[in-house]
């Protein structure tokens, strides 16, 4: 792995792992049909698996992508917030404790904010023909 890819391999590696948890989170879901949890487990497939395999792949496929201070603030922002809010959000759908709310709105923003890093990146980096 070349130094300057670490971002994108780290991504697609957590990435994997997020997969792996909501297919397991699916399959826990339909064996005792109980779905409470299906937010959770949508957004640990869209903004855990499928978003962060995604701008990983970027990172490794598109030269430079990946060597910059954006790309390192989505990394950590991302692997900040997602876990923070989808916690939270468990804890809320189980609970129904209003009181996650805010740190699922942390949560949420961290991740937003990584993401607008990724793209700000993409925007500056990426040339070609349009």
């Amino acid at each position: 792995m070349a130094p300057q890819n670490w971002p994108g391999v780290t991504l697609l590696r957590i990435a994997s792992l997020y997969l792996v948890t909501s297919l397991v989170l699916g399959v826990v879901m339909a064996a005792t049909h109980n779905h409470a949890l299906v937010s959770v487990h949508s957004h640990i497939g869209v903004l855990g698996w499928a978003t962060m395999a995604l701008t990983g792949l970027a990172y490794i496929v598109v030269p430079g992508l990946a060597a910059s201070r954006l790309a390192v603030a989505h990394l950590w922002l991302h692997n900040a917030g997602l876990p923070v809010m989808l916690i939270a959000l468990a804890f809320l759908v189980q609970t129904g404790d209003t009181r996650a709310e805010p740190v699922i709105a942390i949560g949420s923003v961290l991740v937003l904010l990584s993401l607008l890093c990724f793209t700000a990146n993409v925007l500056r980096k990426v040339k070609g023909a349009a």
